[in-house]
């Protein structure tokens, strides 16, 4: 089985969790001997883990054929494509784009990050994706969130191959029911020419039912996993504060996860106790109006605010903590309560999240519900035999949540389009 996948971040360089599925999936899919997944991004960097997978660049792919030589080639490319690679497009391409900015290589350059001009790199993946699905081999297109979701439809036009979109989120999450009307017709768009339609949860699956009308026999949950813990990860330390428990968020401060919620609650706590310190981890268009909230609440000495965490640095801040909190209002998934019990730290997480489907060893509340949110807190960290026991059975439960196996639901769904 050949997948031509179409993404738009893949590890190390993430702004979010898309990337970090992106990665766990396509790992735990290469676990199946005869899988074979050609997987596109934008712009490579370079230091991408391709041990399991092709990692193809938009922005290393000609879409108009300029006099180039050889040795331009080798020295653009050398370290992604071997030079006869490239000569090799040319026959693929199919259009004159003199018409588009593209450079002396006659490739569209892409910053790789989400730029302002956003929508104007989608459209430019989309025309890369056509030359992309002439050039390579594969089975069946399979789009990885709204931002690719054109390209995998221009694939699809150009091969008749059949399409299968990865909702990972909906403008219904990030906005908070203030949807943007362009992004909804793309992401529509793109439901309604897909053949089959995967959510990460049943959460994501009614939305996508119930605001895009999408036929239910057409949409299915595949719940996300979590990738074990091994080498660099597995050799992180945390440093335990023993006078004081650490408390903390972790994710984009945005109106999506909750973080002024986060901080009603550890007001609260801090009524009772003052050995108790919270942390809100990352970065968002929320994080000074969160500084001045802290502030206004006078509890500025017992939050801390460090910034957004990548890598080794996300491990060793959960492993430094007492209790994770994800009072997201609306979490189509939600992997990092999964790092966290991974970890072996005690979770709350809203019953608002797709992970709550899955999740038993954690402790469940409304997002809006501070009080029962700060009770939860204040209780881990108070009564060590409630801490042990969701450090510990939340651990065996989440080690037990496979990529392979969500690789093989997906495989199924390849199945029943692939002839």
């Amino acid at each position: 089985m050949k997948a031509l996948m179409f993404g738009w971040e893949f590890p190390p360089h993430i702004l979010g969790g898309l990337g970090t599925a992106s990665y766990g999936l396509t790992r735990g899919m290469s676990m199946q001997e005869d899988m074979d997944i050609t997987f596109v991004i934008p712009r490579p960097w370079g230091d991408e883990d391709k041990s399991f997978l092709n990692i193809v660049g938009a922005s290393n792919t000609p879409i108009a054929w300029r006099d180039v030589t050889w040795e331009k080639v080798e020295e653009r490319f050398g370290d992604v494509m071997h030079p006869q690679e490239y000569f090799n497009l040319r026959d693929n391409i199919y259009a004159d784009f003199n018409y588009m900015s593209v450079n002396d290589m006659g490739c569209i350059e892409f910053s790789g990050k989400y730029p302002e001009n956003l929508l104007e790199e989608i459209n430019n993946y989309s025309i890369v994706a056509g030359v992309i699905a002439r050039t390579y081999d594969f089975d069946i297109i399979h789009s990885h969130d709204w931002l690719t979701y054109a390209a995998g439809i221009h694939a699809k036009e150009i091969t008749g191959k059949p399409l299968v979109i990865h909702v990972h989120a909906t403008d219904f999450d990030r906005s908070g029911g203030k949807v943007n009307p362009g992004v909804y017709q793309i992401e529509k768009n793109g439901m309604d020419h897909a053949d089959h339609i995967m959510c990460v949860s049943n959460l994501t699956r009614r939305i996508v039912i119930e605001k895009y009308h999408q036929d239910p026999s057409k949409v299915t949950a595949v719940h996300n996993a979590v990738d074990p813990l091994s080498g660099d990860k597995l050799a992180v330390r945390g440093q335990k504060n023993v006078p004081e428990k650490v408390v903390t968020f972790l994710g984009r401060i945005t109106m999506q996860k909750g973080p002024e919620y986060f901080v009603d609650a550890a007001t609260q706590v801090l009524k009772k106790t003052d050995h108790i310190r919270f942390v809100m981890a990352g970065s968002g268009d929320m994080m000074n109006q969160m500084i001045r909230l802290v502030a206004d609440r006078g509890i500025a000495d017992k939050f801390h605010f460090p910034g957004f965490l990548k890598g080794k640095q996300v491990y060793e801040m959960l492993k430094s903590s007492d209790v994770y909190v994800m009072p997201s209002v609306s979490e189509p998934f939600g992997i990092s309560p999964l790092e966290a019990m991974q970890c072996g730290v005690p979770s709350i997480i809203s019953y608002q999240s797709g992970c709550s489907e899955i999740l038993h060893n954690v402790i469940k509340t409304d997002y809006w519900d501070v009080d029962a949110m700060a009770d939860a807190i204040y209780s881990i960290c108070t009564h060590p035999g409630m801490a042990e026991f969701l450090s510990v059975e939340g651990k065996k439960e989440v080690d037990e949540i496979k990529w392979e196996d969500v690789g093989l639901k997906v495989r199924g769904i390849y199945e029943r389009y692939v002839k």
